[in-house]
């Protein structure tokens, strides 16, 4: 098993933890940190990280078959 971890946070963001680099579709690195939480609603200002504006506007528990 490897040291990356994504979670996938219900009603909230993608939490992705461990040694990964965050790249945009250019191919340009995001800020290298252990972790971060990444906007799946769309609505955050600071995207792609979540800054918490899915708070009661965005719903999904999604869960592992």
């Amino acid at each position: 098993m490897s040291d990356v971890r994504i979670k996938v946070l219900d009603n909230g963001p993608l939490r992705v933890t461990g040694n990964i680099e965050l790249v945009d579709g250019d191919g340009n690195s995001f800020e290298t940190k252990q972790a971060y939480s990444l906007c799946r609603c769309g609505l955050s200002i600071k995207a792609p990280y979540c800054d918490g504006s899915h708070k009661d506007k965005f719903e999904s528990s999604v869960r592992a078959e």
